[in-house]
């Protein structure tokens, strides 16, 4: 029997960005994502969303010190030129070595420092082609994650989540982590993050979109992600 989700702060979360501990969970992040193999479930979204025509313009959602999709742009370069890339966290960690790294693949950063929540509260201004959370939407209970999709729906066409999916593989790696030389910040998180996450079709009934403008898909990515892709009509969706 699944367990309920559980949300609870995450350390790292309270830290201040230049903390050393701080510094050190930032670096052991990376590792986690190899290890969950989180740009491959991207890939994989990607895969089964199809977009018709490669987007122009991307927005990440808690998207830390921006590293992430870096590992995309080389992928899809150079079939993806020209994207305008927005990062958004509540801290303003981006360093200018990595917005150089996305321009050297052809890609505009922009950075804004805002927190998700209040993103998703404001009139639409711009409509994003394509909207990725990677390991975020988790940290939201269930009202502010219902509001925050509701941005995500009057700012985008199409969107992409990957989580920790919350089964027994997942919990036992996530008890792993320390294997990976994590410090106990990300140990703990690690921990959090997928009791606080999702399994059969948990974000779909967080979704607001209840007419047929949208289709919605959610799956599981192995070994640790779950991952959702939504999109409006225009965007071609597969059922594999």
């Amino acid at each position: 029997m699944t367990t309920p989700r559980y949300v609870r702060p995450e350390a790292l979360d309270d830290l201040a960005p230049g903390d050393p501990t701080a510094l050190r969970s930032r670096r052991d992040l990376r590792r986690v994502h190899r290890a969950m193999r989180t740009v491959s479930a991207l890939n994989h979204a990607l895969s089964r969303l199809r977009l018709a025509a490669q987007p122009k313009s991307i927005l990440e959602l808690g998207a830390g010190d921006g590293s992430l999709l870096l590992r995309l742009a080389a992928a899809v370069r150079p079939r993806w030129p020209g994207v305008k890339l927005t990062l958004l966290d509540r801290q303003h960690i981006v360093n200018s070595e990595t917005v150089e790294s996305y321009r050297w693949h052809g890609w505009e950063v922009t950075t804004v420092c805002e927190d998700a929540l209040v993103w998703a509260r404001q009139s639409a201004h711009q409509r994003y082609d394509l909207t990725v959370a990677m390991l975020f939407l988790h940290h939201f209970k269930e009202p502010e994650l219902r509001e925050l999709l509701r941005g995500v729906v009057s700012q985008s066409r199409a969107f992409i989540a990957i989580e920790p999916r919350r089964e027994m593989l997942a919990k036992a790696g996530s008890r792993l982590v320390g294997l990976l030389g994590a410090n106990a910040v990300t140990r703990e998180d690690a921990v959090k993050s997928v009791d606080a996450g999702f399994t059969g079709d948990e974000i779909t009934t967080a979704w607001p979109a209840t007419d047929k403008r949208w289709w919605t898909q959610e799956f599981r990515v192995l070994p640790f992600s779950h991952g959702f892709i939504a999109a409006q009509n225009e965007v071609r969706i597969t059922h594999a």
